[in-house]
């Protein structure tokens, strides 16, 4: 009877196997649509408006494999190009800006009457898209609306204040998600402003206190979701939260909806401004602040929003080149940015007519010859044991690890003195292991005494490189 039993068995179980191995049998098919349905229900997992619920969701992993993104900002302040803070200096009467008008424009003249000098003539999405991708950079972010509250889509909440009726007469938003989308394969995402400096509704509900939220309800939140719902972008960066709480801007409601509902809920990230004292705390990734950079390991998604002009984050015609960081200064930032976890948002701004100037380009396509060299040591790596050097300055880590190989990159931003590279981390070397300089063909020859690893770099002149140099561990 136990023999008829097994044998049984045996039978059922390969006539399982085989049905499994056969894929045009009906019942895989039901097992395999049941088996879809059950992981779609545990990634659709719904999310509740409230903090724990929202922190609970796990960042879609693009964000953090891509490492490197590229900001804009772009509006009307562009028209005056005294930075992108104009109108408010202005209208507070900040002495510089008060005597530019004095001197340039006429009595009378408006904040409002820039709009219709913000042509955008040589703006070509198609040749923006091509820097963009010059840089390396695997996401950008453009300001579809920043304080001054212009908008750079034809928005139905923003009557006769946007880039379709006024100006441009171009839907800016909508032609370079196109282009990013159709000539690259960087991911789009745009800033918004939640606040307006001068909106008569802010302005009430401000004045009330933030007890009403007329603002909130009228235009805030319908342009958020009018740009989700047309733009589709996988960033949203907020911005304008500090004066209100959250619960005035309805954040909760709207990241629920986002991360439920929303054509974007499986690939869009968003930020920590999404109001008062919410920063560092809450959001997919945190910016704390302008030009965050702590400089040590965190234990949160971050990311590093700074300028290349250290000035400004808009296009300044008063601008020097000294102002400007350096191709050296720029990478050094991203590697001490990438090695502490983080991201770096790097951010240029385009003239009025919608030109990126040759600085920024050049920065841009610099950093993208480096990237082309060094771009594994940076891209989809993750925080190694240690973020930087024990013994040599200037030297900061990343790791990544396969199926087989775990790696080490060890990115020193200055020149080894006498080619002789000494460092005091833990790296685990073997015989088998393989010590290399990313844009060199050779291995490097490397000794290990009293705990200190020296490696032997060869002549600068062998390097495709001339920046920052990445050794590579095959551990």
């Amino acid at each position: 009877m136990k023999k008829l039993v097994l044998l049984m068995l045996a039978t059922v179980l390969t006539v399982i196997s085989a049905d499994f191995l056969d894929n045009n049998n009906a019942q895989d098919d039901v097992f395999y649509v049941q088996l879809e349905n059950e992981e779609k229900k545990l990634r659709n997992k719904p999310f509740t408006p409230d903090w724990e619920s929202l922190d609970s969701r796990e960042i879609p992993s693009w964000f953090d494999d891509a490492k490197f993104g590229i900001f804009i900002h772009w509006g009307v302040f562009s028209v005056p190009s005294y930075g992108e803070w104009f109108w408010y200096n202005w209208h507070e009467k900040n002495p510089p800006f008060v005597e530019f008008m004095k001197k340039n424009y006429p009595p009378g003249f408006t904040y409002a009457e820039f709009a219709k000098e913000f042509r955008a003539e040589f703006f070509d999405p198609n040749h923006w898209a091509s820097i963009l991708e010059s840089s390396g950079a695997k996401y950008v972010v453009l300001t579809s609306k920043h304080h001054e509250g212009f908008t750079l889509w034809p928005s139905k909440y923003s009557w006769n204040w946007n880039a379709m009726d006024v100006g441009p007469k171009r839907d800016l938003v909508g032609e370079l998600a196109e282009a990013i989308r159709e000539k690259t394969n960087m991911h789009f995402g745009l800033y918004h402003s939640l606040y307006e400096w001068y909106h008569p509704l802010y302005i009430q509900d401000k004045a009330n206190d933030f007890a009403t939220q007329d603002f909130v309800r009228m235009k805030t939140m319908p342009e958020l979701y009018e740009l989700v719902k047309t733009y589709k972008p996988d960033i949203i960066w907020s911005d304008g939260d500090w004066e209100a709480s959250y619960e005035y801007w309805d954040t909760l409601n709207f990241l629920a909806w986002l991360y439920n509902d929303s054509p974007v809920r499986h690939t869009v990230v968003v930020n920590d401004r999404w109001g008062r004292g919410v920063g560092c705390k809450h959001g997919d990734f945190v910016n704390c602040q302008d030009r965050y950079n702590p400089g040590v390991l965190q234990t949160r998604k971050w990311e590093n929003a700074m300028t290349i002009d250290k000035e400004a984050w808009a296009f300044r015609r008063n601008a020097r080149l000294s102002d400007f960081l350096t191709t050296h200064e720029l990478i050094e930032t991203l590697v001490t940015t990438v090695s502490c976890g983080g991201n770096l948002l790097m951010n240029i701004g385009p003239t009025a007519d919608g030109v990126i100037r040759p600085i920024f380009e050049e920065r841009l396509r610099d950093i993208g010859s480096w990237l082309e060299v060094n771009g594994e040591a940076i891209f989809r790596t993750r925080p190694w044991t240690l973020q930087n050097d024990t013994l040599t300055s200037n030297v900061w880590y990343t790791s990544k690890r396969t199926f087989i190989w775990k790696y080490v990159y060890a990115i020193t931003l200055r020149w080894p003195e006498n080619n002789t590279l000494m460092l005091g981390a833990p790296v685990s070397l073997t015989d088998q292991s393989v010590v290399t300089l990313l844009g060199h063909k050779e291995p490097l020859q490397w000794t290990i005494f009293k705990g200190v690893l020296s490696i032997q770099f060869p002549e600068m002149d062998q390097v495709e490189n001339q920046w920052a140099w990445t050794v590579k561990f095959a551990l």
